[in-house]
């Protein structure tokens, strides 16, 4: 329903976490950019010089709690993942909420989202949003926060424009109507723009694009993760010519450019493409 800022607290962050982001491998040293909010307007930085951020608020995590079915196929198949050396963290108590050691042994961690949702990050999920999820444990038990002044279809550095703020909210339950249309995963829709219309659709805009091909020159067979890495990396560079270094364009890329999948069906190489919004620029 609304988005409530602090008042008293018109300021947010942007960071980047040694071993964490989309391209961790690249960006092994840490960054922040302190962000001053005007209001519902925009945001600016001392770290960003000549760039305004537009307000669109949105909550990076919302969710409900997994029953203790899901929850154990959940731990299992991430453990799993990790078995074949993918990156997925399994429960650990240490700094785990609640403190209680047995409990943290098993809670599952809320980095990904998952069949309940959680951890999102999706900006057009702005006020006005009616979002649907399968209800997996008695009571739903929603949580939510985490919540973003703005965000770039990526977040590609593990946070965007992070701010301290209240969510209002309105509940409907509707008995039995997942599991009629086989709703297992988040769904959600609106019947307006999620921003401004400008911002939603950038009227000027300056695009970088790659395909599933690594620098070394090995050809991957469709691998979505390596194209969009790619976007983004070619976007890094263009904004190197705008005066940016890397780790200033790397936050500018989480909070600001849309990953966009292009095409899927051009094998071996789908293209992602990476749009930079060019009136953030003063």
């Amino acid at each position: 329903m609304d988005i409530e800022a602090d008042p008293w607290e018109q300021w947010g962050y942007t960071i980047q976490v040694p071993g964490f982001g989309f391209l961790r491998d690249e960006f092994p040293d840490p960054f922040i950019v302190h962000w001053r909010l005007h209001g519902n307007e925009y945001a600016e930085s001392d770290q960003l010089p000549g760039v305004r951020i537009r307000c669109n608020p949105h909550p990076g995590v919302l969710g409900l709690a997994p029953s203790a079915d899901l929850r154990q196929r959940a731990t299992e198949r991430e453990a799993e993942l990790a078995e074949r050396e993918g990156f997925a963290l399994p429960p650990e108590p240490a700094g785990a909420v609640p403190e209680d050691s047995s409990l943290a042994q098993e809670g599952l961690r809320t980095i990904p989202p998952r069949e309940t949702a959680g951890n999102i990050d999706i900006k057009q999920i702005s006020p006005g949003a009616t979002v649907l999820l399968p209800v997996y444990a008695e009571g739903g038990l929603v949580s939510t926060g985490d919540v973003h002044y703005a965000q770039g279809d990526c977040e590609a550095c593990g946070t965007a424009v992070e701010m301290r703020s209240r969510v209002h909210l309105r509940f409907q339950v509707r008995k039995g109507e997942a599991e009629q249309r086989g709703i297992r995963d988040l769904q959600f829709f609106r019947d307006d723009y999620f921003t401004t219309p400008e911002l939603a659709a950038p009227r000027r805009f300056f695009a970088t694009t790659g395909i599933s091909v690594g620098k070394e020159g090995r050809n991957e067979s469709e691998n979505i993760t390596l194209a969009a890495k790619n976007a983004l990396l070619n976007m890094i560079d263009h904004l190197g010519t705008r005066g940016f270094d890397r780790q200033q364009a790397y936050a500018l890329c989480s909070v600001a450019v849309d990953l966009r999948i292009s095409q899927t069906v051009d094998v071996p190489n789908p293209l992602v493409s990476a749009l930079l919004p060019l009136d953030i620029f003063m």
